[in-house]
């Protein structure tokens, strides 16, 4: 299924995904030439802007109102494009989505700088909101997701890592904010404390998912397909769902990996041979089934929730996550 499948699934909403896209032009703005340039490379850069559609699908479980909502969907996205800047700097990407990396055509200095003003702006577009709690949310979705950073830095090129470290830094790179997502859309809304939970369970659950099948698709897609090179994770250190799997099932595996990488770092012939190793060793089907449990988990939650066109919109996006291969 494709992007343009995606965006068939909420199709109704593109009015205000619409005034969402002009709310982040408007708020990556900036007086200094080197940051508007940064950060509006950025944004043509594009996406599938799937965090604020989770919080405008929300808040249809409250009191919907645009202009309200759109304080929060913007600088949800906000927030996701900084720590793509960041990330950039940390992997040493030039490029991302078809365009140079801020990083790539500045430098890592300006492009941290960059990330930070992007964050800033975000903070600044929730003063719209007198809820406190609104606030603390945000301010510890942004703490938590630095710290899943740094832990992915500490644990690079680390083969002793269990499968508990892994959620849990997946969980603070990408279940977090999303689950963040639906809980925020919920609340600027004024929907109920219950639905708050649910939706919220909803998202963080969906999240998992999505990142359980990012990692599976490193794995299983080519080069063209990813738009870079397959294996890519396992050739920076990172060390995800399927190669874990492989490495702890099979001993010969996890050998052939700390050999491969006890110098220089692999060739493509050998980094091919690895993707191999870690393809028959079951580490592929473990993740597709660790991922259908958190989609299981995810429908559950959608099930205490009112019988709407927003709960069938945010159902089918759970399908698609859990269908997306190459």
């Amino acid at each position: 299924m494709n992007l343009m499948k995606l965006a068939d699934l909420y199709e109704y909403l593109q009015a205000d995904i619409q005034r969402i896209e002009e709310e982040l032009e408007r708020s990556v703005t900036a007086e200094h030439p080197i940051l508007r340039d940064a950060s509006v490379n950025l944004l043509k850069a594009g996406g599938k802007r799937i965090r604020p559609v989770f919080v405008l699908l929300a808040a249809k479980f409250g009191r919907y109102d645009i202009e309200e909502i759109k304080h929060i969907a913007a600088p949800l996205e906000l927030i996701h494009m900084a720590s793509l800047v960041h990330d950039d700097v940390i992997d040493d990407s030039t490029m991302r989505r078809g365009r140079e990396t801020v990083k790539s055509k500045y430098d890592n200095k300006v492009a941290m700088y960059a990330g930070d003003y992007i964050f800033a702006k975000a903070v600044e577009q929730t003063a719209n909101f007198d809820d406190p709690d609104i606030h603390f949310t945000i301010s510890h979705a942004i703490m938590d997701m630095c710290i899943g950073e740094i832990e992915q830095i500490r644990d690079q090129y680390s083969w002793e890592q269990n499968l508990r470290m892994y959620l849990r830094r997946i969980k603070r790179k990408t279940a977090l904010l999303i689950a963040v997502s639906c809980k925020l859309g919920a609340m600027a809304a004024g929907a109920s404390k219950k639905n708050q939970r649910h939706l919220y369970d909803f998202g963080y659950n969906v999240g998992m998912a999505f990142q359980i099948t990012d990692d599976i698709l490193d794995f299983e897609g080519t080069e063209e397909e990813l738009g870079k090179p397959a294996g890519g994770d396992l050739w920076q250190g990172n060390v995800t769902l399927p190669a874990l799997y492989a490495m702890h099932h099979d001993p010969e595996v996890k050998q052939r990996v700390q050999t491969a990488f006890a110098g220089t770092l692999p060739d493509e012939a050998g980094l091919s041979e690895l993707i191999r190793d870690v393809n028959e060793s079951g580490g592929i089907s473990y993740a597709k089934e660790l991922s259908r449990k958190y989609l299981a988990k995810a429908y559950a939650a959608l099930e205490e929730l009112p019988d709407t066109q927003e709960r069938t919109s945010l159902t089918n996006i759970a399908h698609y996550i859990g269908r997306r291969s190459y």
